[in-house]
């Protein structure tokens, strides 16, 4: 798995109807700029991947797809680059789904959004450890 770790394989998207209906449905969820983040631990997921992810950018703030495709890139590069070594370690016995909608009204640098995501990464962390003490 230690190649795996720094890709971003097919088994870490979320695109199953059934397990983005649980997550919208039933997830909790909390906004840290420029993301707004939905989470919710599944039972359901049985791979080696603690973490799947779904990345959105509004088609109604950026209208242009060459624009949401480029935010959605920087994001899930992101994600990639820091997974490995912010957020895997943390989650040993955890199965998360993610979503990460981006709610910023504009494009923001690579560098930003890697600062932010580990921000988020950190946040969701101490809200899933506050579910577990509960």
């Amino acid at each position: 798995m230690a190649s795996k770790i720094y890709s971003f394989q097919k088994e870490e998207r979320l695109c199953s109807k059934k397990l983005l209906k649980e997550l919208f449905n039933s997830g909790s969820s909390f906004l840290l700029y420029p993301f707004r983040v939905t989470w919710i631990h599944s039972s359901s997921l049985d791979q080696d991947f603690p973490v799947q992810l779904l990345t959105a950018v509004p088609k109604k703030r950026f209208k242009s797809s060459v624009e949401r495709n480029a935010i959605k890139r920087k994001i899930k590069e992101a994600y990639r680059m820091s997974k490995g070594q912010y957020l895997y370690p943390e989650l040993q016995n955890h199965k998360i789904l993610l979503s990460l909608n981006y709610v910023g009204n504009q494009i923001h640098d690579f560098d930003f959004i890697q600062k932010k995501l580990l921000a988020t990464f950190s946040l969701l962390l101490k809200k899933l450890e506050e579910h577990e003490n509960h």
